[in-house]
Parts: C-alpha cells; structure tokens; sequence
C-alpha cells in the first residue's frame, strides 16, 4: 500500500508511469485471490492408469493397443474431459472427438470448451491439463467451415469472438497446460495450441496459420501469439503465405518444445505430454500457478515492471502451508507432501 501511495504522489510522467506499474501488480495480485473452488456443474470421467485413455481397448494378442472410432458421435461426445488417476492424479486431459469434422472447432465444441475450462480454472485439485486429440491424425483443423459458409455476414463476427475468447480462457488457466499435436493442427486449431504453454508434436504433425488463403486473418489469437512465440518476422511470413510446417520444422523454428517419431498407436505426442505433466507434479501448486502467473504478465511489460510482479508474486507463496512443508520435508530428507496451501 505505501508503495503504491509514494508511486500515486509521485510528480510528472515518472510518477503516471510508476502507479499504472503499482496498479498492474495490484490486479496482478488480485488474480491470486479466493476462488479456487471445485465446480460441481461438470461430469467427466476419472480413469487409472491403466485407461488413461477411453475409446483404447486391447487388441487381440493383449499388449498392443488400438483404438475404436465411429464416424460420428454425439454432441455430448465431442469434448471428453478425464480426471486421471492413481500415479497421475492431478492430470486433466481434454481430448477433442469430432473425427466426421476433422475436430473442427463448431459451435457446439466452442461452448463445450468454454464450459470444461470454467470448471477447471477453479479447481485446485487439477495441476496440469493436457489438450489432445482422439481422432487419429487429426489435432484440430480450424473453424468448422461447413458451419461457416451457413452463417450470414453479421453472424461470423460473434462467432470468431467466440472462438477467441474460449482460445483466451485457455491461455489464462492457472495451471500449465500442454497441447499434444499428434496430427493436423491448421488456423484455430493451431491458435489453441499457441494458447498452451508448452506444445509438443509427432515429428509427421502439421501446422499452421492458413487464413489468408481464405482471404481472411487469423482471429484467434494467431497473429499476436505467433510472434510472441517464434519473432515477429518469421511469423509474418508463415502467416503471409500460409505455410505449413512438419514437425521438425516446428521445432527448428521454436513453435513447438519437443518433436517425437510418430508411435503404431498415433499417440507419440500425447504419451511425451503425459510424462512431462508427471515431472510438474511433484512441484507446490501454489507455486505453479503464481510462476505462471509471474512469466505471462511479465512477458508482456518492461523489465522493472516484470521484477515489481515477480516480488508480488513471490510474496503470494511465503505464507503458505506448501512452503513450510518443502523446507521440512528437505530438512527431514524426504519428499514433500504438498496440499496447495
């Protein structure tokens, strides 16, 4: 408080500058407040280990896996949300099932998102959501144009503002959240990866943002998280000429973490997700959120602004129950039991 009062007193531009500062580490802080309460309004499967995956049964000769699609399924079907459990408890996985629509993203899958992640951004229970696909090949091929082309010019706008928002939703979640690409991943299906803070990808994975093909502009997100993830020229190319990446390229260029060698089962990219969603969670959850926290709205300030955040950010963790535990438990030898509290 008497920071933020010296910074309002203070004279000129300096001090305009240093209260918009306070003011941003003030909703910076605000953002860490109560809240993180579990929402019952939303039914999703907790499966173990060993079905980590529905819609995967045993093949004949018992160890090897396949996986069963029909070539439509319900509304209902369309986003899977899955509590996992056992040794990965505390992993969400939000597995998009349109295969008659290349996972397109419709209306319909917009509200199915959006209602799966207000759920999940006040669940304190959940620390890592992996979104995948379901549908072999596929991660998700954009907006679902046949829809599209039924909509009336005043229509399209909301609709693209409804798609941004969801892909927004996603971006802001407390928790990391990591996108599989174990298949195509094309204008809003790779701006809901973008919004993902780590993506990873099979090495046979494609991507891009094709909307200027179609005479439009990416508007979910693509033309601003692009340049923040891989420089503003290069993305301004890949954007100019629609051009679609494997891969490795992805990886040469940084869009994506990891590359792996597509797997019989299809799911290389999702079984690499789930093994880096296990090493995150060990770590305090309280710390998580608020170093998520700390990274995204410092990367988008100066420097001086960005310490003043990560200060208020750290202070959130001193008072918690978690930190007294991890300093016992290194005291103690042994492996903390963290609460997130």
């Amino acid at each position: 408080m008497a920071a933020a009062a010296a910074a309002t007193a203070a004279p000129g531009a300096l001090g305009t500058l240093q209260a918009g500062r306070a003011r941003l580490v003030a909703a910076c802080c605000a953002r860490l407040g109560p809240g993180w309460r579990l929402s019952g309004s939303w039914t999703v499967s907790r499966v173990g280990p060993a079905t980590w995956a529905r819609g995967w049964t045993p093949a004949a000769g018992g160890a090897a896996w396949r996986r069963g699609y029909s070539s439509e399924v319900k509304k209902e079907d369309e986003l899977r949300v899955r509590y996992l459990e056992e040794e990965n408890r505390g992993i969400v996985v939000l597995g998009i099932n349109r295969a008659y629509a290349k996972n397109s993203l419709s209306t319909n899958l917009i509200k199915m998102l959006s209602k799966a992640v207000d759920a999940l951004k006040s669940d304190k229970k959940v620390r890592t959501i992996i979104v995948r696909s379901e549908v072999p090949g596929i991660f998700c091929a954009g907006a679902d144009l046949k829809e599209r082309v039924k909509m009336s010019s005043s229509e399209v706008g909301p609709f693209v503002s409804k798609i941004r928002a969801v892909i927004n939703e996603i971006a802001n979640l407390p928790v990391p959240t990591i996108a599989a690409i174990d298949g195509l991943a094309l204008g809003g299906g790779l701006e809901l990866a973008l919004a993902c803070d780590i993506r990873v990808a099979a090495s046979s994975a494609k991507m891009g943002l094709v909307e200027t093909k179609l005479a439009i502009i990416p508007g979910g997100g693509g033309t601003q998280r692009l340049p923040r993830a891989i420089g503003m020229s290069l993305a301004k190319e890949l954007i100019f000429s629609a051009r679609v990446l494997d891969g490795q390229e992805a990886k040469a260029v940084g869009l994506i973490s990891h590359v792996l060698e597509q797997n019989q089962e299809g799911d290389a990219a999702y079984r690499k997700a789930l093994d880096l969603a296990r090493e995150f969670l060990p770590q305090g959850p309280v710390a998580m959120r608020v170093a998520k926290l700390a990274i995204n709205q410092g990367m988008e300030v100066d420097l001086v602004t960005g310490l003043a955040i990560e200060e208020a950010c750290y202070a959130q963790t001193i008072p918690t129950k978690d930190r007294l535990e991890g300093l016992l438990a290194f005291k103690e030898k042994r492996t903390p039991r963290y609460k997130g509290e």
